[in-house]
């Protein structure tokens, strides 16, 4: 497997690998990476779809990209996922998916298209005093202790940052400016995460800097990504003849070390409750998705709270099994144990069945949320919150089956050890219309109306207990590499595999560590794309730094004496050149 820049790569097939007539695929899990996987297998591996099987624990596929209207409780969402243009492995896999609406468009067609004609950009990013447009919302308010803390963190080395926090490497004025507002509530970071992570994401989306205070950076599907994404990628897999084998748990995959080689010799499961096991030789491809931040879901609704449970799921498990047998199969207790109390583990899906909410939505968000178009563009977020909370307003509708007077809502609190303003509990303690009642008072509905809003509406609490998991400060060998070394057949895919310069809790993330898999085990010889390198890129470093400084030139910089002295000189070193030209076209000099 290797990397490869450009498009001159990008729209080749290529050739069959040897011996793969002879192979099989197993594929544990049913999530976008294991999807993902299968796709490539058939795609560039040219494995016959009847060889490729996936093992699921539930009864449907989707894993975390999930979407449902629950005869019971109703829609449900449990998160959503910000896409950009720049996920280059994404959209490879994309490119090669029908639509389900047009099949003779593909779903790669139908997202450019949808965000071209109806593209994001978010009127309002932060609201406090119950509605009201926060005075600064735009600037990023960055000390100038806090650019430089940025800048160290960047050009820190990763070996230096292991189970290093954020809150470990940036002082108090960082986390009072409204970057690490937007970016906390953008990204879900919270200050006791991984600062190696951190200063991946920096470096992965430092082209963003500038649209941090209106996300139009951002993509999003026309409906919730699972009918925009997941069903159709179901669709593909089915119609190449691919297996799905639901209601079955693996519990362990037996691996067999001969001198320096490894490989996966059986797998155990329980199908339908009764264990099986399944033999296995070098040309059966094991793909594993070692862990997982929505196992253990537990659901309330309008009159209960969403129980909070901790129970180590069958992904969880599955990966100590695996880690007990070889060190370089990761260490999953770093990630699924001692999560700090002060962290996210709870999001709520509220339906309004009618129009009363909407004004005030529109006094917010300042577009009508029934008209078709992307409502807040990504998440809106309350300052203070006592809760830090966040919600976010999609397309309408956002499920096929929505009624035209519906209106659908996503809330997620930051910060679940604390009590929220209006309603005196933690997050985690409340029922679903105390959840909508904290939202309607913080968008400014006047408190005689709260109650009433909230008991017509459906809100659905979901208590996710490993949902920041990926944020867990890590060491190196934390996360097992998608192919380990001397791993003839078996791979990790997903969000705890480790692959280098990408960041985690993406989609991105998991397409590129099944696109490494499938081309590893099978030596596909195409180069996968790579990470795109923005922060090699001089543009886009000049660009940040003119956001980071609130859009001020270098003559408008509060500078020492000495750097005054410095900068003067290199101007004049510059002058003239094309240098001089780049930094006036992005407004680092007047």
């Amino acid at each position: 497997m290797y990397y490869s820049n450009g498009n001159y790569e990008a729209f080749a097939r290529p050739k069959k690998p040897a011996g793969v007539e002879n192979k099989s695929a197993y594929i544990v899990g049913s999530g976008l990476a294991a999807l993902s996987t299968a796709v490539f297998l058939i795609r560039d591996g040219q494995m016959d779809g009847a060889k490729i099987h996936l093992l699921e624990e539930l009864s449907l596929p989707g894993g975390s990209m999930d979407g449902i209207k629950n005869e019971r409780l109703g829609y449900i969402i449990r998160g959503g996922r910000e896409m950009e243009p720049h996920f280059e492995v994404l959209w490879d896999l994309f490119r090669s998916i029908p639509s389900l609406e047009n099949p003779e468009h593909s779903i790669l067609d139908e997202f450019y298209w949808l965000n071209k004609e109806d593209p994001c950009f978010a009127k309002t990013r932060v609201i406090y005093h119950q509605g009201q447009e926060i005075p600064d919302d735009g600037q990023l308010t960055l000390s100038k202790k806090a650019i430089k803390e940025i800048i160290k963190l960047i050009l820190t080395p990763e070996d230096k940052l292991q189970d290093v926090q954020i809150d470990q490497v940036f002082d108090d004025e960082f986390f009072k400016s409204n970057f690490w507002l937007y970016w906390r509530t953008m990204f879900a970071f919270e200050p006791w995460a991984s600062a190696m992570e951190m200063r991946r994401y920096l470096m992965r989306f430092v082209q963003h800097v500038g649209t941090l205070k209106n996300l139009s950076s951002l993509r999003f599907t026309k409906y919730n990504q699972y009918e925009s994404l997941i069903m159709p990628i179901v669709a593909y897999l089915k119609e190449h003849g691919v297996n799905f084998r639901y209601d079955t748990v693996v519990t362990n995959i037996i691996v067999n070390r001969t001198g320096s080689d490894k490989v996966a010799k059986k797998i155990e499961m329980t199908v339908a409750g009764e264990e099986k096991a399944l033999e296995l030789t070098e040309n059966d491809l094991v793909f594993v998705t070692n862990g997982s931040i929505t196992e253990s879901t537990t659901y309330g609704d309008n009159d209960h709270a969403a129980p909070v449970t901790h129970e180590l799921g069958a992904s969880w498990q599955l990966w100590e099994n695996l880690a007990a047998q070889d060190e370089a199969f990761g260490h999953p207790d770093k990630f699924c144990k001692h999560i700090p109390d002060a962290n996210w583990t709870v999001s709520a899906t509220i339906t309004f069945k009618d129009s009363r909410v909407a004004k005030y939505i529109e006094r917010v968000n300042k577009k009508d949320p029934y008209s078709g178009s992307i409502v807040s563009s990504g998440p809106t977020s309350i300052k203070d919150s006592n809760w830090s909370l966040g919600y976010s307003i999609s397309r309408q509708p956002h499920f096929k089956a929505q009624q035209p007077n519906e209106l659908v809502v996503w809330l997620y609190p930051l910060f679940t050890d604390r009590i929220g303003n209006y309603i005196e509990k933690r997050p985690d303690e409340c029922t679903g219309m105390e959840l909508c009642e904290e939202w309607l008072y913080h968008m400014g509905v006047p408190e005689n109306e709260i109650k009433a809003i909230s008991q017509d509406a459906s809100t659905i609490p979901c208590h996710m207990p490993y949902i920041t998991t990926y944020f867990m400060p890590r060491a190196n060998g934390d996360r097992p590499l998608v192919v380990p070394k001397h791993c003839k057949n078996l791979a990790f895919i997903g969000n705890y595999a480790e692959t280098p310069r990408d960041t985690v809790f993406t989609t991105e993330y998991s397409v590129r560590t099944a696109m490494e898999a499938v081309y590893t085990l099978l030596n596909v010889d195409r180069g996968v794309p790579e990470v795109f390198g923005s922060v090699f890129d001089v543009r886009m470093m000049l660009n940040a730094f003119y956001y980071l400084n609130d859009q001020k030139s270098l003559d408008e910089l509060d500078l020492s004496w000495p750097e005054k002295t410095a900068v003067k000189g290199f101007m004049s070193k510059i002058k003239g050149t094309y240098i001089e030209e780049l930094m006036k076209e992005y407004h680092v000099i007047k």
